[in-house]
């Protein structure tokens, strides 16, 4: 849970820093509505983007883009997309991020 939060942390400084915007953070839980764990992040048209970070030794694309999508609906954004840590690879802008085509689109 620990490296989770420091991981969350890690990925809402590097974009901040990357987008030169202030205003993005990590959130605090919020249960059942739940929206996300970096905000503040947006699209080049100005629109919500809801990110999901995990830290975890197996994948599971599949459910994290599902609850990324949720959290999405949750949080009346654009886009839902995962940032999940490479094995082995400590630096934030390495780290990759996963998303369905049609959100890439």
């Amino acid at each position: 849970r620990d490296a989770g939060a420091r991981f969350e942390r890690l990925v809402a400084e590097f974009l901040a820093g990357a987008l030169n915007d202030d205003r993005i953070e990590r959130r605090v839980r919020n249960g059942a509505r739940d929206r996300g764990d970096v905000g503040g992040v947006r699209t080049i048209r100005g629109a919500r983007v809801v990110i999901e970070v995990k830290n975890a030794a197996r994948l599971a694309l599949p459910a994290w883009l599902r609850e990324a999508e949720v959290e999405r609906g949750n949080d009346d954004a654009a886009i839902g997309v995962v940032v999940h840590k490479r094995t082995g690879v400590a630096a934030p802008a390495e780290q990759f991020v996963t998303m369905t085509l049609a959100t890439f689109a």
